[in-house]
């Protein structure tokens, strides 16, 4: 933390140089440091000093017998250690791409209605699980099932740390329950893949048109008056390597295009790093089949209530809970072991 603090210090000071901006670029290197530095010395500051008053404070509450007070502040306490607990899991996060926001698509597996509400609760789950930690989701492109659920759905998701945290979610997640489209109400399981990019800005991929087949659609959404009228969705193939992208989120086809280049190059990116580095568990996980026996997590309903990731073993009864979005529980556990 020290070397964090004066290096902190030194950008702040280049910063207050008159001449700070007459570079653009050079500027916008210096402050894309400083606020990653930041992400660490201003949490550890804040915890620092509300252990500081929570140890001031009790003694004196404790001799006064003022038990709503000595609460108050062992319940402090507790969230300080959680916080403290929350910058330890950060101190994993140290790959090249783990500061960067992500793109996080989920896809249903075979299995038609069921499956596609599958592919629903658990964007639901994410949704809930990132607005909880105070980051941006934005929907970029999303197909709805036949019935009911999505087929597919993309997020953008913006925040610290956004892709180190949800890297761990890549993989394969089972479902087993009874279906409420089912009317002899028999036990389902379905399968639905999670994929995890994080978003590059800041290097350059090269992508050859050649290499790339360009579609375009009519976007979903409303009807009525507010129904496009116009192939302004896209979606992009690189032949080559068999990525497909696409957005609908934009009004217009050539944002949706720029979208589209950007996800593909950051999923190309992505791809080259995890080739070079040959950590595959380091960024998330090998993509499987949408199958049997390649699940990275098991949410059972029937005929018990439990779920259990089957990389580290950790699970938790409180399966409402775990669809309302707490799943640091797992996320911090598969960064403790894998990093």
């Amino acid at each position: 933390m020290p070397s964090k603090d004066s290096r902190v210090a030194q950008l702040e000071e280049r910063m207050a140089d008159p001449d700070f901006w007459d570079d653009q670029a050079f500027a916008q290197k210096i402050i894309d440091e400083l606020n990653a530095l930041r992400l660490w010395t201003l949490p550890y500051r804040s915890l620092v000093s509300r252990f500081q008053d929570v140890r001031e404070l009790l003694p004196e509450a404790e001799s006064l017998g003022d038990e709503e007070l000595v609460k108050e502040l062992l319940e402090e306490l507790k969230n300080v250690e959680a916080g403290l607990s929350e910058l330890e899991v950060r101190k994993m996060l140290s790959g090249e791409l783990d500061a960067k926001d992500c793109y996080l698509e989920i896809n249903a597996g075979a299995g038609g209605t069921e499956s596609c509400d599958w592919a629903s609760m658990l964007s639901r789950m994410y949704q809930r699980w990132a607005q909880k930690r105070g980051w941006k989701v934005e929907i970029i492109d999303r197909l709805d099932g036949e019935v009911a659920g999505v087929k597919n759905i993309t997020y953008r998701i913006t925040g610290p740390f956004a892709y180190g945290y949800s890297k761990s979610e890549k993989g394969v997640h089972r479902l087993v329950r009874i279906s409420p489209f089912d009317s002899n109400a028999r036990r389902h399981t379905s399968f639905a893949s999670v994929d995890v990019t994080p978003i590059i800005d800041d290097v350059q991929v090269e992508v050859r048109p050649e290499d790339v087949k360009v579609d375009t659609y009519r976007a979903s959404g409303a009807g009525g008056q507010h129904v496009n009228k116009t192939d302004s969705a896209v979606r992009m193939t690189h032949i080559p390597t068999g990525i497909v992208v696409s957005c609908q989120s934009e009004r217009s086809q050539i944002q949706n295009r720029e979208t589209c280049l950007k996800m593909l190059k950051s999923k190309l990116y992505e791809k080259e790093h995890r080739e070079q580095q040959e950590k595959l568990a380091a960024m998330g996980g090998e993509k499987k089949e949408i199958a049997w026996g390649s699940q990275i997590r098991n949410y059972v309903f029937q005929p018990y209530t439990l779920v259990k990731d089957t990389r580290t073993k950790t699970e938790s009864g409180n399966i409402q809970a775990v669809m309302d979005g707490e799943i640091d529980e797992f996320i911090h556990a598969y960064l403790k072991e894998f990093g």
